[in-house]
């Protein structure tokens, strides 16, 4: 509820495009889920309900994959920013999918690691 949901102009104005040339399309709402179990309920909701989810991270995408053609529930991932785990071993890394290459990068300092552009969407 509250700051979790939105359908405000706007804000599915905001989500209803990336930095391609297609036109927006707007979802008919926008949700900010904060957890893999909040997901999983909005995701089974849609899916009974025969609703379009459209996952959004930051917009930057050159593609059109945030524009909501056919409307639907956007779920803004950005607030589900947590690094779980790190194996400096074996060079792996698990995040949510709201970390950032910058974010991601700033965890890693110190470590000798780093995660390079162009490996990760295009994640600022």
């Amino acid at each position: 509820g509250g700051t979790n949901v939105s359908t405000a102009a706007a804000v599915r104005q905001q989500h209803g495009h990336d930095e391609s040339m297609h036109p927006v399309a707007p979802p008919d709402i926008v949700v900010w889920p904060q957890t893999v179990g909040q997901v999983q309920e909005l995701a089974a909701l849609c899916y009974r309900s025969r609703v379009p989810m459209v996952p959004f991270g930051t917009g930057t995408g050159l593609e059109g994959g945030v524009n909501a053609v056919q409307g639907g529930v956007c779920f803004d991932l950005s607030r589900m920013d947590a690094i779980t785990e790190l194996s400096l071993e074996d060079f792996s890394v698990v995040v949510e999918p709201g970390v950032t290459r910058k974010a991601l990068n700033s965890h890693l300092r110190g470590t000798g690691l780093w995660f390079p552009v162009g490996t990760m969407g295009t994640g600022k």
